[in-house]
């Protein structure tokens, strides 16, 4: 909204202070400059444009962080202040969610969808599940292997094996991915059902056991060490289905 469009609509008027510098341009303060036009305010944006001046700018309005945001002489805060302010959630990034091994769920199916389409398979059918879980399964490996220690790391919380075997919860992501990477292409069958069996089964047991048995309140190392997803049911579907095609694969029903 330019200042001509704001006096003539009656928009409030707000003070913004952000840095701008020449290595850095602070994204929240962006973030806050488009949140304030989008709400209707007419934004006055001064740009921070040294360390010094903003240090300056923190003491003499006695604030620790910016942007820092003004409204009718009032000051907000920051970015996520300024949400508040107009009723907005702000994410707690401490908070548990389901929404990272959801969203890698949506982008299996999405993926095998596609992989049917240009394969001229049939798009909801036996092989659309085949294909999603074994892409699933090379999803969830990559977001573990971004930190392979880390979650490990986490691993140990719930994992019976890892627990008497530390090196296999570093081991874990690899076999994961091989085993997701040879169901898709159906080769080596030999191989692929045993580690999924394997990871699958012990994976499901460790869930099972610290979830339903001893009561316990973790995060799940599925999506990544740095994730904030609580274990639980959907923690328990990851390896539920690699053990379900990997016996789907052993009973030979679908080739």
């Amino acid at each position: 909204m330019t200042a001509a469009t704001a006096l003539t609509t009656g928009a409030r008027k707000a003070v913004l202070h952000r840095m701008v510098m020449p290595g850095h341009i602070c994204p929240y303060g962006l973030k806050a400059r488009w949140l304030l036009r989008h709400k209707g305010y007419e934004v006055e944006d001064h740009w921070l444009t040294s360390r010094e001046e903003t240090d300056a700018f923190k003491a003499a309005h006695d604030v620790r962080t910016t942007p820092q945001i003004f409204i009718d002489g009032q000051r907000i805060g920051g970015h996520d202040d300024l949400r508040r302010f107009f009723g907005l959630k702000v994410a707690d990034p401490k908070a548990t969610t389901y929404t990272p091994v959801l969203t890698v769920f949506a982008v299996g199916m999405l993926l095998a969808l596609a992989l049917n389409w240009l394969t001229a398979m049939p798009l909801i059918g036996i092989m659309t599940i085949e294909r999603f879980i074994a892409i699933t399964m090379m999803l969830l490996a990559m977001l573990k292997l971004q930190d392979v220690e880390r979650f490990a790391t986490m691993f140990l919380n719930y994992d019976l094996l890892a627990r008497r075997s530390v090196p296999y919860g570093r081991v874990y992501p690899f076999l994961e991915l091989g085993a997701g990477v040879l169901m898709l292409t159906g080769t080596l069958e030999w191989l692929s059902i045993p580690v999924a069996l394997i990871i699958g089964g012990i994976g499901a047991a460790s869930v099972f056991k610290a979830v339903y048995i001893e009561k316990r309140e973790l995060k799940c190392a599925c999506v990544g060490g740095a994730s904030n997803v609580p274990l639980g049911f959907i923690s328990l579907t990851e390896n539920v289905m690699m053990v379900a095609m990997a016996l789907w694969m052993l009973t030979g029903v679908a080739h």
